[in-house]
């Protein structure tokens, strides 16, 4: 790269927090763009994957076979046991079917693709984020089979699985192609390599969050106490799983783990489920989708002084 490019990358990777809020203002204020962004939400995922895997590396990424235990273990609660209890809970709290069907869908997705990034952001190492995510993905199809039969509103489990094998593949390839190109061409990453890497990083994810917004615009012009209501369960479903998570691991041996554990937690890929489920679920659910990916891209932000 050119010095021009690195320098442009280089502040895009210094301001990656507010890249991505100007990103969400975009998705809301501009629906046009969130609508023209959205049919290349699979590239940009792909692209945030690729990056990822890319800036950690084979050999981090693969962490130690202690790793690869507590993250089996952590997913378990998190995609099993944490929507189960949510969907059993939360009837008694007065909240409208809809809102507990999509939470109970949120707790049931695994993380999303820019948590490696999200902690990046906060200063720490990522490869435990990126296990994290490859492992929840890859046993999606086991994990959303145990809850759809507590939650048969959901529809059938059989859409969410294949659903769930394209994205594996998906992240199969992303990290195939990263990893080959650390191995042969960036075995030495530089910090002018990461700062290309983590600038790019964040215009992706700018990209993604502004094609998710496509539902939140419209509604706010025509019912903004509907988004504001939902807006602030989606700020404490996110949050407050990250802050629990966080408490929760209190034992751990790595700040880096626990802060990474922890934004998995509360940073679910709930749009997988889209293309998954039927229409007639999905549709109620997108005001939630949409707002929930606020909070998420806004943890760099809010969160960094709790975690630090």
């Amino acid at each position: 790269m050119g010095d021009g490019l690195n320098q442009v990358l280089a502040f895009f990777a210094r301001h990656g927090r507010l890249v991505l809020v100007a990103g969400l203002l975009t998705g809301i204020l501009l629906p046009t763009v969130a609508t023209i962004v959205k049919p290349n939400l699979p590239l940009l995922v792909a692209m945030t994957l690729f990056l990822a895997a890319l800036r950690i590396g084979p050999r981090e990424a693969l962490g130690k076979l202690k790793d690869l235990q507590d993250v089996v273990g952590l997913i378990g609660i998190y995609q099993i046991v944490v929507p189960l209890v949510l969907f059993f809970v939360l009837p008694f709290t007065g909240l409208s079917a809809t809102l507990v069907t999509a939470l109970t869908l949120m707790a049931a997705a695994p993380s999303i693709s820019g948590t490696p990034n999200l902690t990046i952001m906060m200063g720490r190492d990522p490869a435990p984020a990126l296990r994290m995510l490859i492992a929840g993905t890859a046993v999606v199809p086991f994990t959303s089979f145990i809850v759809f039969l507590f939650v048969p509103a959901f529809g059938s489990s059989y859409s969410v699985a294949v659903a769930a094998i394209k994205l594996l593949l998906l992240i199969g390839v992303a990290t195939a192609c990263a990893f080959t190109l650390r191995i042969f061409l960036f075995r030495e990453a530089t910090q002018t390599f990461r700062n290309g890497v983590d600038g790019l990083s964040s215009l992706a994810m700018a990209g993604i969050v502004i094609g998710l917004m496509t539902a939140v615009g419209p509604t706010l012009r025509t019912d903004p106490l509907q988004v504001a209501i939902v807006l602030l369960l989606a700020f404490f479903a996110s949050y407050g799983l990250q802050i629990a998570t966080y408490f929760l691991l209190s034992n751990s041996d790595s700040d880096s783990k626990r802060i990474a554990y922890s934004i998995s937690s509360g940073c679910r890929n709930n749009a997988l489920f889209i293309a998954a489920l039927p229409a007639a679920v999905t549709d109620p659910l997108l005001l939630y989708i949409g707002c929930y990916q606020i909070p998420m891209y806004l943890t760099p932000l809010l969160l960094k002084r709790f975690y630090r």
